[in-house]
């Protein structure tokens, strides 16, 4: 899963969509491959170049179509689907197909893993929770999951909340030991595993912490697991529980669910491939078990219910004005080889764009999915672009980030 780059009084009922709180190659460098960091940053050159015949007649479904067809044509994918938001309007288009060896057309609207998306979600639940004095940003893991964080020199009483959700815990990662993301091989053996959130955590006490907790970023996915773990001790739910109750319902994302130990994906969906090694074969990972993501990773959605989250969430929906500007208090964030600004918040990322200004969103990438998305402060425009192929590949998505970059940069 990857970043691409969730009581004090409440605001007016009709400032927020909420539910009420009574309701409730080397094992390395596959790792990279599958949960590499997707954060939609690109070089400017390319992305200005991508929406420079766009920039005085605005970016439309053509567009959209045409960038599509790029990615699929010369990235090697198999299926791609993209969602224009501005205001209320949604544009859609798709390419390629929804099987290999098919002329079966991408479906509209189907379903797909979201990856670390998840985690936005997850922050957003948490900072709910601090909203309702039931929590503190700076309470301590320790706090809230005693004798978890431990070993190794990892300590949950130097680690804070605010700390695992914008990835300056220094805690290791506990992907590097999960078999199904080391090769085709351990993949097909192991596609089946489970696991449940405390084993997750237990492997990644394996390897020592990092750095000191708030030296520095360094994206995490124990930390958001630790999250959905604290959101249980906290509320008495599981955290998707809680995501179902306080944003899923109240947005009516009827396409958005974690799947627990279910294994495929409801109809109707494209089949997911992954490259495990640069030349490799596409395997397919459309039917597989997530429990490896938990709350880091494991929802599924559609992009209709993606950017109806968004919009909700950068629109006040979701969290009273102070909560959205915690969540927007960002880090250095910094990508090996990327010049482009970025920085993370709480769940979210900003990166800088090309024309000037920056977008929020969070990426996502997991074995065979993979989404791209980026929204203005507000959320009334943004853009969204799936993939049912994870290439084994080192450089960062260059086509699917510029084309929203000239999305978001385009005159409207």
């Amino acid at each position: 899963m990857s970043r691409t780059p969730r009581p004090i009084p409440h605001p007016a009922p009709d400032t927020r969509c909420r539910a009420s709180a009574a309701r409730r190659g080397t094992v390395r460098a596959a790792v990279a491959t599958v949960v590499g960091l997707a954060t939609l940053a690109m070089p400017m050159a390319t992305a200005a170049a991508a929406h420079s015949d766009t920039g005085t007649r605005g970016f439309g479904k053509a567009d959209l179509q045409r960038g599509l067809d790029g990615i699929v044509r010369l990235d090697g994918v198999v299926g791609a689907e993209g969602t224009l938001v501005d205001g209320g309007q949604r544009t859609h288009a798709r390419s390629g197909t929804a099987e290999l060896g098919t002329d079966r057309p991408v479906p509209h609207q189907g379903h797909f893993r979201m990856g670390s998306n998840t985690k936005t979600f997850v922050s957003t639940v948490i900072l709910q929770l601090v909203e309702e004095r039931r929590m503190r940003l700076d309470d301590t893991v320790e706090r809230w999951l005693p004798g978890v964080v431990q070993g190794n020199g990892n300590d949950g009483n130097r680690i804070t909340v605010r700390q695992l959700l914008n990835h300056t815990a220094g805690l290791p990662d506990y992907v590097a030991h999960v078999p199904a993301l080391r090769s085709a091989e351990s993949f097909q053996q192991h596609r089946y595993d489970a696991y449940t959130p405390h084993r997750l955590v237990a492997l990644a006490m394996r390897d020592r912490p990092l750095f000191e907790p708030g030296a520095r970023f360094s994206y995490s996915n124990t930390g958001y697991v630790l999250a959905g773990m604290i959101v249980k001790r906290v509320t008495g739910n599981e955290w998707d529980e809680e995501v179902r109750a306080r944003i899923t319902e109240p947005l009516r994302l009827r396409n958005t669910y974690s799947p627990g130990k279910r294994f495929g994906l409801p109809e109707p969906h494209a089949r997911g491939y992954q490259q495990f090694e640069p030349g490799g074969q596409l395997v397919d990972s459309t039917r597989l078990s997530m429990t490896w993501g938990d709350s880091a990773g494991d929802l599924v959605t559609t992009s209709h219910d993606l950017a109806r989250f968004w919009q909700g969430l950068l629109g006040g929906k979701l969290l009273a004005p102070k909560s959205l500007a915690e969540m927007k208090k960002t880090v250095p964030a910094p990508v090996e080889g990327s010049a482009v600004n970025e920085r993370a918040g709480l769940g979210v990322f900003w990166r800088g764009l090309s024309c000037g200004g920056g977008s929020w969103g969070h990426g996502g990438t997991t074995l065979g999915h993979l989404n791209t998305n980026a929204f203005s402060e507000k959320g009334e425009r943004g853009a969204i672009v799936l993939r049912s192929t994870n290439l084994a590949r080192g450089d960062r998505d260059a086509r699917t980030e510029a084309l929203l970059d000239a999305a978001l940069c385009a005159k409207r």
